[in-house]
């Protein structure tokens, strides 16, 4: 697992630096899709989650959910064009678990991929992962997680 300046960032995922979400493939075609470490320290603890429904469409680049924090209410922009499959209802009915577990019950939703292949091509493989997020953290001027 990479850590860059305090903040974790499994191996086993893919990641969209930019946007600072993570992926992970599952069994059945869908992907799950979170927010990294890095947006949610940068965030603050969060206090509301609302992600697009079931059956809705995404588009790369465009807001999958909307995420508010004491500090921050913006969009989680989605790195796949695709169908919401599912949603993560305890992460909406408590949000701060993202703060606490990024990776595991902190998930936002799942994704049907209309092209998975384009997608992942575009995406970050956590082995190589850290250079990207060292020179983002400096670019952004954020000091870590902490």
């Amino acid at each position: 697992m990479a850590v860059v300046r305090g903040c974790q960032l499994p191996d086993d995922l893919l990641y969209d630096v930019d946007n600072n979400m993570w992926y992970r493939e599952q069994a059945d075609g869908t992907v799950m899709v979170g927010m990294t470490a890095v947006a949610v320290a940068m965030a603050g603890q969060l206090v509301a989650f609302t992600p697009k429904r079931v059956g809705r469409k995404v588009e790369a680049g465009k807001s999958c959910a909307t995420l508010e924090s004491g500090k921050w209410v913006g969009p989680a922009k989605a790195g796949l064009n695709g169908e919401v499959a599912t949603v993560n209802e305890d992460l909406v009915a408590t949000p701060k678990t993202a703060n606490a577990d990024p990776y595991g019950q902190g998930w936002m939703l799942t994704v049907k991929p209309e092209n998975w292949v384009v997608a992942k091509a575009a995406l970050t493989p956590g082995s190589a992962v850290a250079a990207k997020y060292e020179a983002k953290m400096q670019a952004d001027g954020f000091a870590g997680c902490g």
